[in-house]
């Protein structure tokens, strides 16, 4: 065929044609963003080639995807140029010159394109003036009054002459207005999409909204679909919304939220129609879809002074219809371990009652069978309780309630046995806004302290008092502009502790306070910092207990982690804090980040080992330290 004047063999022609599109930059890079995100010839030029006449038809769609784009941006007055080249191939140089995208000729010129050879498709965007908006105006519904918006209402509209005439500004200024009106309890407000003029004379743009703000509307009556093992009374006293009140979809949208929360339920939704009842309230409609009831779990975890730990969790959620959770735990411990002189075992279930007598109050019970055969003391145990957890504030959270523990205890070849009552109080203070205590914290301050007044009831009375109090804190390197946010940080951990009221033969060994393992001095086996009895590695355990923790934690790439740690600690059986001696371990730790939390691994060694203490401690679980 004979084309241009050229004769191009048709074996020779590209059919389909490969092409590559180069949009060439406008100097504003939201528009060019908005720009590539429009066009077709660059979101399908990755597919299978095609014919030179479909990739014709791309190029002319594309004309009027762009213009909207432009026009997006206010740019009214602007233009797209498209031009088609020959870029060459394996096979020869390129066919000189370029063909304009709207050329009716280009079909046919792409079909002399040689077999081999890409097309090049180059974009170029003349913005121009960018039109502002104009005359705004803001008109009634039919049978509305006039519309005349107050001070709150001004500030979400947010339209005003003068501002660039973005079509995204235009349409969420309708929005945020109709939110505003909705927030203020007129239900069924809307507000139309604008219409517009465009005044190229004067570069601007005209728009006009059909406002309709109905009447102010309280909420009506709540119906609750899809509970099947729920009580609806309880739903009803756990919303923080009630019929009576004013209509606000944020505040339905928080009580909707609340309830999802509890975990009782895979779904939550609430609606409501587009009238109201006869007594001229709005009706909302809860629709629920609940959870399982029953789930299973394992848990285990692992260092060289406790050993080995594992078991299993089996959970009943809504036991009685009210959100109340039952959890059974079978544990064995001991699996080895140089602070274990063999296997024990930690059996307990945990009944959870949410909501009990207010919002925000919990009641928690306990009833457990412990054994543990520690090199300091073997113990086997019994113990019930219960105690109310109630959250004061998003920082602040207190509990109190009573215990009773019956147990057996060996020490030093010595028997006793002991029943005591305690009545535990504790206060925790969180402000690292870290909502999982799995998840790592990376600024803040947490703080927990209590008191727990004892009484130890056999072969005559004897009453102390345990405090305690720890406080840890987390910096951010980000603050100093040494790294990303969350890739470097500093952890601090301070613990202090005191019992008053007896000596320390005149406490049960397990009251007594002790130090060493991960939760205070690492490199230490457990409980092996502080007195121990001439000539063994049995600790005694004393009245007071101090010990300290830093951590240097370093994150690196997206799932892996690194830690250096420092700990010291001492404990005595002098009541006075900071006396005794100081033991001092240090390590190292790698991290892997899992969606539930990190996975730790620690080596720690002691720098001032006592005798008969371990040389090193390994320890594996899930979670930061502190």
């Amino acid at each position: 065929m004979t084309v241009f004047g050229s004769w191009v063999p048709a074996a020779m022609a590209a059919d389909p044609q490969e092409y590559t599109t180069t949009l060439r930059p406008t100097g504003n890079a939201d528009l060019d963003d908005a720009l590539r995100a429009s066009s077709d010839l660059l979101s399908l030029q990755k597919t299978q080639a095609v014919s030179p006449f479909a990739l014709t038809g791309r190029i002319h769609n594309d004309y009027s995807r762009l213009i909207s784009a432009l026009e997006s941006f206010g740019f009214y007055a602007g233009g797209i140029t498209i031009t088609v080249a020959d870029a060459g191939g394996k096979s020869g140089a390129p066919i000189a010159g370029s063909h304009d995208g709207r050329d009716p000729d280009l079909p046919e010129w792409m079909q002399s394109i040689p077999e081999g050879h890409r097309a090049q498709v180059t974009i170029s965007a003349q913005p121009g003036v960018q039109f502002r908006i104009g005359v705004v105006t803001l008109n009634p519904d039919r049978g509305d009054p006039p519309v005349k918006l107050n001070a709150d209402e001004v500030k979400a509209f947010a339209m005003k002459p003068g501002m660039p005439a973005q079509a995204e500004n235009v349409l969420a200024a309708g929005v945020t207005l109709q939110t505003a009106l909705t927030e203020e309890g007129y239900a069924l407000a809307s507000v139309s999409k604008p219409q517009a003029w465009l005044r190229p004379d004067t570069h601007t743009l005209d728009i006009a909204y059909t406002v309709h703000r109905g009447p102010v509307v309280n909420l009506g009556a709540f119906d609750f679909a899809g509970l099947q093992r729920t009580h609806p009374a309880y739903i009803a006293r756990r919303l923080t919304i009630a019929p009576g009140e004013l209509y606000q979809p944020s505040r339905i949208e928080r009580a909707r939220q609340d309830i999802a929360a509890t975990g009782l339920f895979a779904d939550v939704q609430v609606n409501h129609g587009d009238t109201l009842a006869p007594d001229g309230s709005m009706p909302l409609d809860f629709a629920f879809r609940e959870g399982k009831r029953h789930s299973v779990g394992a848990e285990g975890g692992y260092s060289t002074d406790l050993g080995g730990r594992a078991g299993v969790t089996w959970t009943h959620n809504n036991l009685f219809g009210n959100a109340e959770r039952l959890r059974l735990t079978a544990l064995i411990t001991g699996l080895g371990g140089s602070a274990e002189q063999g296997l024990g075992y930690d059996f307990y279930a945990d009944l959870l009652k949410p909501d009990f007598g207010s919002r925000n109050q919990n009641m928690s019970a306990r009833l457990e069978g412990i054994k543990q055969e520690l090199y300091s003391y073997r113990q086997t145990a019994l113990l019930a309780r219960i105690g109310i957890i109630r959250r004061v504030n998003r920082h602040w959270n207190v509990s109190f309630g009573g215990q009773i523990e019956q147990e057996q205890i060996q020490q030093m070849r010595t028997n006793n046995s002991y029943f005591i009552a305690s009545l535990p109080l504790s206060a925790n203070y969180d402000g690292t806004g870290v909502d999982n205590p799995i998840t790592p914290a990376t600024h803040g301050v947490r703080l927990g302290a209590s008191i727990t007044p004892s009484a130890s009831l056999t072969d005559g009375t004897s009453f102390f008092a345990i405090m305690q109090a720890t406080v840890s804190t987390y910096f951010d390197l980000k603050a100093l502009g040494l790294s990303r946010p969350g890739r470097s940080v500093l952890a601090w951990r301070g613990t202090i502790g005191n019992v008053e009221g007896a000596s320390t033969f005149a406490i049960p060994p397990d009251q007594r306070l002790y130090a060493g393992g991960s939760a205070t001095v690492r490199g230490f086996r457990y409980q092996g910092v502080g007195p121990q009895f001439a000539n063994t590695r049995y600790a005694i355990g004393g009245t007071s207990m101090d010990a300290g923790s830093f951590e240097y934690r370093q994150r690196i790439m997206q799932k892996f982690g690194a830690v250096g740690f420092i700990d010291a600690g001492q404990v005595t059986a002098d009541r006075t804090p900071f006396q005794g001696t100081v033991r001092v371990g240090a390590g190292a730790g790698a991290r892997y980040y899992t969606p539930i939390g990190p996975v730790r691994l620690d080596v720690a060694v002691p720098i001032n080992r006592p005798a008969r203490g371990d040389k090193w401690e390994l320890y594996v679980g899930l979670g930061e330290t502190f």
